[in-house]
């Protein structure tokens, strides 16, 4: 190697190609399909890889099943250990129990509780340490040493970026038009190993990578600068602090952007997957469609591919997200009303509201509010409606009946 030759990669195609033999049968070769309704919205070709059809709901299957298979007799023997938000805990349970080898998974407080049952119900020992994935990473650390367990790391190790890179491979066997591919960012493993085979296989074809707004471990690593990092986020899955060099050196070199997408803009796109192609994701399987969204421009007029890496959400923060979705929208919407206190007020107002259209989902009382008269009373009524014109016009009629109203903000 000359001076000005650039190191090689730790992961090449070859490594990724005899991972995909490897595991091939062992994990589904998932559709990738093009989807009319949110080329049209995005104004570009956009093609969904449904990696939330794997078995365990998530690509991290690819990468621990290939990682797994490597180990000697004697690794396998000892058994293996990994550290977790969820998806790779799975990933690495599941094919450990098809294998019989024994797996002690450590997993943050912050885990959904779904994640953390179905992992053990793959037969894992699950233990729940630490506030965030580095202090879990720091305990299963320790308790490698202390047990003599193999630890099979979710990012930071080849035969883990090369499983994951065979997505590439059947994205662009089944699609070889694609110019673009948009995908999450964690610790880096996925995009890594994606980057890699796309790259090997089509020089020109252009990696965005995305992360939320408020893990922006690796955009900071890559570019050189440091930010916060931490946060109440519905993309666990990707809420990583500290990246490993392994991972950063090949976004460096590979990977033309990463661009950082907020809350909201995540929530929406779990409720627009929902309704349109009828498929549940997570909030980190939702991420590349929320940058697609975001920064429409970038992608004008191209043939987009998306990684929908995982579907793990739970039942209770997706019945969340759906109806923040519908407050947006403006077809839930809470109307403050205040009414004067005697029979058949509140009559008059169901009617009023059922005869523009609404419908009332729960009605609350509050006779205690010391900032509206002794005989009257306040009620907070949660009302359907088709849309935010809808919504308008159900408060005129409300105030048109001589009702004092105002939505809240929600």
């Amino acid at each position: 190697m000359t001076e000005a030759e650039p190191a090689r990669l730790s992961v090449d195609l070859n490594a990724i190609r005899d991972a995909a033999l490897a595991i091939g049968g062992h994990v589904a070769r998932t559709p990738c399909r093009h989807s009319r309704t949110l080329s049209a919205i995005a104004g570009c070709d956009v093609w969904l890889k449904f990696e939330n059809l794997q078995f365990t709901a998530a690509f991290k299957e690819r990468g621990a099943l290939n990682k797994l298979l490597s180990l000697t007799a004697a690794e396998r023997a000892r058994g293996v250990i990994a550290m977790s938000a969820g998806n790779h805990a799975q990933g690495v349970a599941y094919h450990a129990e098809r294998l019989g080898i024994r797996a002690t998974i450590v997993m943050p407080k912050g885990t959904p509780f779904t994640k953390v049952q179905r992992t053990r119900d793959f037969g894992a020992r699950v233990l729940v340490e630490g506030e965030m994935l580095s202090d879990a990473n720091t305990f299963a650390e320790k308790l490698r040493e202390d047990e003599g367990l193999v630890f099979v790391h979710p990012y930071d190790d080849d035969k883990i970026i090369a499983g994951q890179g065979t997505i590439a491979l059947e994205m662009l066997d089944d699609v070889p038009s694609l110019d673009t591919l948009i995908i999450p960012i964690g610790g880096g493993g996925l995009i890594s190993g994606m980057a890699v085979a796309a790259k090997a296989l089509k020089p020109d074809i252009d990696i965005v990578g995305v992360q939320t707004a408020l893990f922006p471990s690796m955009y900071h690593a890559v570019r050189g600068g440091a930010g916060p990092s931490g946060g109440a986020t519905v993309a666990e899955g990707i809420a990583v602090q500290h990246v490993a060099s392994r991972t950063r050196d090949i976004i460096a070199r590979l990977v033309g952007d990463i661009l950082l997408v907020d809350e909201p803009d995540i929530e929406h796109a779990i409720a627009l997957l929902l309704d349109v192609e009828k498929t549940v994701v997570e909030g980190a399987g939702a991420a590349g469609l929320a940058a697609l969204l975001t920064h429409a421009g970038r992608f004008q007029g191209r043939s987009v591919g998306l990684v929908l890496c995982a579907g793990n959400i739970d039942s209770r923060l997706l019945a969340s997200v759906i109806m923040r979705e519908l407050a947006r929208d403006g077809r839930i919407s809470i109307f403050h009303i205040e009414l004067t206190d005697r029979p058949g007020s509140l009559a008059r107002l169901a009617t009023v509201i059922g005869e523009a259209g609404g419908n009332i989902i729960e009605v609350l009382h509050n006779r205690l509010s010391s900032g509206i008269p002794a005989k009257n009373v306040v009620v907070d009524v949660t009302i359907e409606t088709r849309d935010s014109h809808h919504r308008d016009r159900l408060g005129h009629a409300i105030g048109a009946a001589g009702f004092i109203y105002k939505i809240i903000e929600t």
